[in-house]
């Protein structure tokens, strides 16, 4: 944890980003993580990891817009990829068999966006009118909508937000993080109006406040609220690399009798294909997060800091000649 926050701290003053995205050395990184600057690179980037039987979940990467224009422009891009997705053979043939009921799960290929992408720095009610618009479009084509949790001064606003749009779009669910202390209470409001929930560790700089400092209670806590959603909550996806913590899920699957099409395990693109694969040659469901965009820097050395490895190599490139 301690190198994790180092890396986060470090990555954030301006003169290391100017370092990271004007050298050449992290290219291929940078590659390893995200799928291209441009729709048309990720869509490519999807088809390969469809035809593996993975599913996908795309992503265009930004937050924290600057100005309502930021916002609409961002709204436009979510429905450009909407209407790109419902020209995918994967996603068509999906549609044509299950109809556009959204309460139906294991769609190939969604979408997942950010509220203060919509808006939510702006105001709250420039965000809900602009994320209704999208999930309204994502309806009408049978698509489902994920909001990525942000930092833990938005995680309040970001589930009140999923409660208050429910009745009217439940094609859509939100992602929670272990790591925060009021994570518990959150998995039972979603599971309460049975929305879809990613779990995650949580990859933000939080303070010791509202987070788990250490990593072994962040560990805990995602187990236990992995296995409070896999036995009540709505196609939950389990989102981890970790292959203890997935070992010790399956464990439980196999003990609960759960059944292993009920949920879906998720991961990062380009992190563990091999582990990706593994599991769905078992039977299980595997999405991946595909983002894309020239606003990858923030994701970006959130990635870096979840590996020592890469830590090292940007470390050690950002003190070369």
């Amino acid at each position: 944890m301690i190198a994790r926050n180092l890396i986060l701290k470090t990555s954030s003053l301006k003169p290391v980003e100017r370092i990271v995205r004007g050298s050449r050395t992290f290219r291929p990184l940078v590659s390893r993580f995200i799928a291209g600057d441009t729709l048309e690179e990720s869509l490519s980037a999807c088809e390969v990891v469809l035809k593996k039987g993975i599913k996908v979940t795309l992503d265009y990467l930004g937050e924290n817009t600057k100005s309502e224009a930021e916002a609409l422009a961002a709204k436009a891009t979510y429905s450009k990829m909407l209407e790109r997705i419902s020209t995918v053979p994967e996603f068509a043939t999906f549609v044509k068999e299950h109809g556009h009921e959204p309460k139906i799960a294991r769609d190939p290929l969604n979408i997942s966006i950010k509220l203060t992408q919509c808006g939510l720095d702006q105001s709250l009610e420039f965000a809900e009118k602009n994320f209704r618009d999208v999930l309204q479009i994502a309806k009408d084509r049978g698509n489902f909508v994920r909001v990525d949790m942000e930092a833990s001064e938005y995680t309040e606003r970001t589930i009140e937000m999923i409660e208050k749009v429910w009745p009217e779009f439940q094609n859509t669910g939100t992602v929670l993080q272990s790591y925060l202390f009021r994570t518990d209470e959150d998995v039972e409001r979603m599971i309460a109006i049975g929305a879809r929930v990613r779990i995650v560790k949580g990859a933000y700089l939080e303070p010791a406040s509202v987070a788990f400092p250490e990593k072994a209670k962040v560990d805990e806590a995602y187990v236990r609220q992995a296995k409070r959603l896999l036995s009540a909550g709505f196609y939950p996806a389990i989102a981890t690399q970790d292959e203890t913590i997935i070992n010790e899920l399956k464990r439980y699957v196999a003990a609960e009798k759960i059944d292993r099409q009920s949920f879906e395990f998720q991961m990062l693109y380009g992190i563990r294909r091999d582990l990706q694969e593994g599991l769905v040659n078992e039977g299980f469901n595997v999405r991946v997060y595909v983002p894309f965009g020239d606003a990858w820097y923030p994701y970006f050395t959130r990635r870096l800091a979840e590996r020592p490895a890469n830590m090292m190599f940007m470390a050690k490139s950002l003190f070369k000649g």
